[in-house]
């Protein structure tokens, strides 16, 4: 089997909610594009992911997509991943993560096809559901992030996490009013979204050290690993980085070996792939460290981190990232959390989720070949 082509089709998202999650997004909504890549064989069988999200269109991954990675893999076995991964990662100087990661994604559904057997399954199954966390977008007053972690609660989801103003102050008033609202037994994360620097990364985490919150992700600035060190020298509470650390999988090791961060953090779009999840989580498998995965930006994205989660044994939560309306969109039928707080395995071939092509065809943009 060869690979003959390789398209990208971009298609409208429109009626996005005015959103944001921090500084690093500012606000976004209105409207984007996602772009479906489909690799195509001499044999049939076609793979497909989503390039894209939100807050960022597909066509600027797009152009290098296909100009730089597609000439790799046309006239491969598509069945040779890692030698295909390897050659994509030795352009990435060139194109983006984003579009290797879609590129890689595909390779792994067209895999499962070829197999018959969803790609968690293909990876080495080793659970089948797994809880979600409601990952909250910045709200206007600490009572609307309290009601809506208490609305949570109530539909029985276990976890929720805070994306909170940035203002160190406001932010301990948010977390504070949010564990009166939920009670004790309820589990919180805090993600200030690089916000802080190290006196105010330090306040901010001992206050949430008191109310028992679960982890402390991305206070100071994704390259600052030397007061990562001390803040995480002077705090107990775990601290979860390196999502947007700068590097590929290689640049885990020095998070790793300065025994900067508490778990490693990455997923399908800002990583690179299917390929380069498993490698990590095994990395830090190795090092008894959880590797929890981040949103992937878009509804195909998750499915595919969603099958790593299910492959792997040192994830302790999928991310459900809000409002639904920012993050949802191209499926006929996506993830969705049950009245226990748990997401489920998907068990089609490849990435199993029914992709809604006629959505796709309906708000085609342009085809790139």
């Amino acid at each position: 089997m060869k690979i003959t082509d390789v398209t990208l089709t971009l298609f409208a998202w429109d009626g996005i909610p005015a959103t944001h999650y921090g500084r690093h997004t500012g606000k976004f909504g209105g409207r984007s594009q996602l772009g479906l890549v489909t690799i195509h064989t001499d044999d049939g069988p076609q793979g497909h992911a989503f390039l894209g999200s939100a807050m960022r269109g597909a066509h600027l991954d797009g152009e290098s997509l296909i100009q730089y990675l597609k000439p790799i893999v046309l006239g491969q076995d598509p069945l040779e991943r890692e030698r295909l991964y390897q050659a994509m990662w030795h352009r990435n100087r060139s194109t983006t993560f984003r579009a290797i990661g879609a590129m890689d994604v595909a390779l792994w559904d067209l895999a499962g096809k070829i197999a018959g057997l969803p790609i968690h399954r293909l990876l080495g199954a080793y659970r089948d559901r797994v809880p979600a966390y409601a990952s909250s977008p910045v709200l206007p007053s600490p009572e609307a992030y309290a009601e809506e972690a208490a609305r949570f609660r109530s539909e029985g989801w276990t976890a929720y996490k805070i994306h909170p103003p940035t203002d160190p102050r406001l932010d301990i008033e948010v977390c504070r009013a949010v564990r009166r609202a939920v009670g004790d037994g309820f589990t919180l994360m805090l993600d200030p979204t690089w916000a802080y620097q190290y006196p105010e990364a330090l306040r901010v985490g001992k206050a949430i050290e008191q109310l028992d919150f679960h982890w402390y992700e991305d206070p100071l600035a994704d390259d600052d690993i030397y007061n990562y060190v001390k803040l995480k020298q002077q705090l107990e509470i775990p601290i979860l980085a390196t999502e947007y650390a700068p590097g590929g999988f290689t640049a885990y090791a020095p998070w790793i070996t300065a025994q900067a961060t508490d778990f490693l953090r990455g997923d399908v779009a800002v990583k690179g792939g299917i390929t380069a999840l498993v490698k990590t989580a095994h990395l830090a498998e190795a090092f008894h460290m959880n590797f929890e995965v981040h949103h992937g930006g878009n509804s195909l994205n998750n499915v595919a981190n969603l099958h790593v989660i299910m492959a792997i044994n040192n994830t302790e939560y999928f991310e459900v990232l809000l409002p639904a309306a920012a993050q949802k969109y191209g499926l006929a039928q996506d993830i969705e959390v049950d009245a226990q707080g748990l997401v489920h395995a998907f068990s089609g071939p490849g990435l199993g989720a029914a992709i809604d092509f006629e959505l796709i065809e309906r708000k085609k943009v342009a085809v790139l070949r």
